[in-house]
């Protein structure tokens, strides 16, 4: 069971990151990922109202999100000062900041990965079961190399 949520809460996690790559400038890995992500929602045949909830699921999370995005870039800066500097209190406190802001962002997008979970049908929480599966396999493959 823990592996069919897992398994639900990433493809999930593919989905609701629409939102978060679709930059004009965005680096290859993100457009990579937008585009498996619009490739798994295709798959996933989403009824106009889904596509809807989906959007506004997104955008919540994203809106969410936004604020810790912009403390985590400013404690990166703090943090590589406290390198430059050998301040290892500082390294500390910095880092375990940064833990605990990575770990609230970690929290939104998975709240979004449930709600969007939620609005799928039995058969289409199937599919995404399925294609988590493929993606699975893929990145243990390339673990591999």
């Amino acid at each position: 069971m823990k592996l069919h949520l897992t398994a639900i809460a990433t493809v999930a996690a593919l989905a609701v990151g629409i939102a978060f790559a679709q930059t004009a400038a965005a680096p290859a890995g993100l457009k990579l990922r937008a585009a498996v992500r619009q490739r798994i929602l295709k798959k996933l045949n989403l009824t106009d109202a889904q596509k809807a909830q989906a959007k506004t699921i997104n955008q919540q999370a994203k809106t969410a999100a936004e604020p810790l995005r912009e403390q985590l870039q400013q404690n990166r800066q703090s943090l590589a000062t406290a390198v430059k500097s050998n301040d290892a209190a500082q390294i500390q406190s910095l880092a375990a900041a940064q833990g605990a802001l990575q770990g609230q962002i970690l929290a939104i997008r998975a709240t979004a990965q449930a709600k969007f979970y939620a609005i799928l049908t039995p058969d289409q929480q199937a599919t995404a079961a399925q294609m988590q599966q493929k993606v699975q396999q893929l990145l243990q493959g390339l673990k591999a190399l």
